[in-house]
C-alpha cells in the first residue's frame, strides 16, 4: 500500500488528530476505512467532498494524515 493511499484512508477515517492516536490505532483506522469505503477510490471521494465543503479544514487534516502515513514513529498532533 502506498503512503498516499494510507493518508487518504486516514483522512477519511473517524480518527481525530486530537486523539493523538498510536501507530496501531492509525493502522487499524486505515484498514477499517478502506474496507468501509470500498477501497482507495471511496476514500478519495470522501477526501474530495471534504475539500469542496471545508477546504481549510481539509488541508490541515491532510497535512496531519500525510505526516502520520509517513511517520515510522508515533503520529504527531495537528499543528495549529
Amino acid at each position: 500500500m502506498t503512503e498516499s493511499t494510507r493518508a487518504e484512508a486516514l483522512f477519511a477515517s473517524d480518527l481525530q488528530p486530537s486523539d493523538r492516536p498510536t501507530n496501531a490505532q492509525v493502522a487499524q483506522a486505515v484498514r477499517t476505512t478502506l474496507l468501509a469505503r470500498g477501497g482507495a477510490a471511496g476514500c478519495a471521494a470522501v477526501m474530495a467532498a471534504e475539500y469542496g465543503e471545508h477546504p481549510e479544514a481539509a488541508a490541515a487534516r491532510m497535512r496531519w494524515a500525510l505526516a502520520c502515513a509517513a511517520a515510522g514513529t508515533k503520529p504527531r498532533a495537528l499543528a495549529a
